[in-house]
């Protein structure tokens, strides 16, 4: 542990906290680094969810400190999400995850389309298309089933689901994915644990830089609102497609 690794460690879990605290896809900045070191894929992914996990605690808790989410209203998100995300760890174990690998990056691209040619989307609230009793078991069960089982562009289905079916401003739906992410990586982090597919002292070192970043992009989020998150929600959204698309299409 070079201190040149150290200070690469911690900034590239800065950014990753800054940026997923904000519109998610964190793990597009955190899981390159930690495959560049050298680690096998499932230590680096299981480092990854560890050091993570501390960001979108951070981030999270800020948002309901600052009164933008409540963990009262989320309960239900909660319960939902932990049965998910169990039985999408459970299934990734038994199911091959390439079916969803191509098709993902068409349902992300209809969600970036929408976002950018829809101009007040998530910049004040809306009057909800969907009740929270039936939002919160449907998205809950299928997005934490997702993210345990495959997991990319997680944060935006959250955000959008937030912002076009509860009507929810970009700041307020970005508080509420916090906590739902948080949720499904903590299951995900625990399966890593058992299997023995975590470095610490990488996780850690990152983990500090992730619970500082996100608590700054965080602040950022909650000051600026739609008009700071929405274009790194774009960008996120952007390059979460053409990563899954080279990783799943390239010939």
């Amino acid at each position: 542990m070079t201190p040149e690794l150290l200070l690469l460690l911690f900034s590239t879990g800065l950014c990753a906290g800054f940026v997923d605290s904000v519109a998610g896809g964190g793990g597009l900045i955190a899981l390159p680094v930690l495959l560049s070191t050298g680690l096998p894929p499932q230590v680096a992914l299981g480092t990854n969810k560890f050091q993570g996990s501390f960001g979108t605690f951070s981030s999270a808790w800020n948002f309901i400190r600052k009164g933008e989410a409540s963990l009262r209203e989320s309960g239900t998100g909660i319960l939902f999400t932990l049965i998910g995300a169990a039985s999408g760890a459970w299934a990734i174990q038994r199911l091959d995850p390439s079916f969803l690998a191509r098709l993902i990056p068409i349902l992300l691209a209809a969600i970036l389309l929408y976002t950018i040619f829809s101009k007040q989307m998530g910049d004040i609230d809306q009057v909800p298309r969907m009740d929270r009793r039936f939002f919160f078991p449907l998205f809950g069960l299928g997005l934490g089933f997702y993210d345990g089982f495959f997991g990319p562009g997680t944060g935006s289905f959250w955000m959008a689901g937030f912002s076009l079916l509860m009507g929810y401003n970009m700041k307020r739906a970005a508080g509420y994915t916090r906590i739902m992410n948080f949720t499904s990586n903590i299951v995900s982090l625990s399966l890593f644990i058992l299997g023995g597919n975590v470095l610490y002292a990488f996780g850690i070192v990152m983990a500090t830089g992730q619970f500082i970043g996100a608590r700054i992009g965080s602040n950022m989020a909650i000051q600026k609102g739609a008009k700071f998150i929405r274009p790194l929600f774009i960008a996120v959204v952007s390059l979460t497609i053409a990563r899954l698309v080279y990783l799943n299409y390239r010939i």
